[in-house]
């Protein structure tokens, strides 16, 4: 049983020192309550920023439904798979090595059950654009709800527009 326990261990270790950069937490840059409440939190919308990890020069902002009342105060509350997504670039884009087509770029825990909001990001090589997607996975069954953005990459100041194309693995 140790052994067992012990490569598990080496090979999660092994795993997150090959895995693809993650963004970190993200930037609160507001709340809007929706529903009041009496005693408890209000639910509220709350929208945040996240730096792509890999790509300099692009942002992506989200707004996610957040539970209040007591489940919600406790940090339990289940949250709604409802996600909104907008990426844009703010600056130059360099990339800091090859990219992967669906490559994961951000996570966020939505409940305490397994239930996971996810950004990916792919590369658009025809037209020069990358694509990010927000969903909402589930250990028992996934969410259909979804949403996109695109970045089309342009040339910004002097520097020149970069090819996703040759970034991609």
């Amino acid at each position: 049983m140790r052994l067992v326990l012990a490569a598990l261990t080496v090979a999660a270790a092994l795993a997150g020192a090959v895995a693809p950069a993650m963004a970190a937490d993200p930037e609160l840059i507001f709340k809007e309550s929706t529903t009041f409440k009496w005693v408890t939190p209000n639910d509220k919308i709350a929208t945040y920023a996240v730096d792509d990890p890999d790509v300099e020069g692009v942002a992506c902002y989200f707004a996610a439904a957040e539970r209040g009342g007591v489940a919600g105060m406790f940090g339990v509350a289940e949250e709604t798979s409802d996600v909104s997504l907008a990426c844009r670039q703010v600056g130059p884009i360099s990339f800091k090595g090859k990219i992967s087509q669906g490559q994961e770029m951000f996570n966020q825990r939505r409940s305490i059950w397994f239930k996971k909001m996810r950004i990916s990001r792919g590369c658009d090589a025809t037209r020069n654009v990358l694509v990010y997607l927000v969903y909402s996975d589930k250990l028992v069954d996934g969410s259909p709800k979804n949403s996109i953005s695109s970045v089309p990459i342009m040339p910004w100041g002097d520097a020149p527009a970069v090819k996703c194309g040759d970034y991609l693995k």
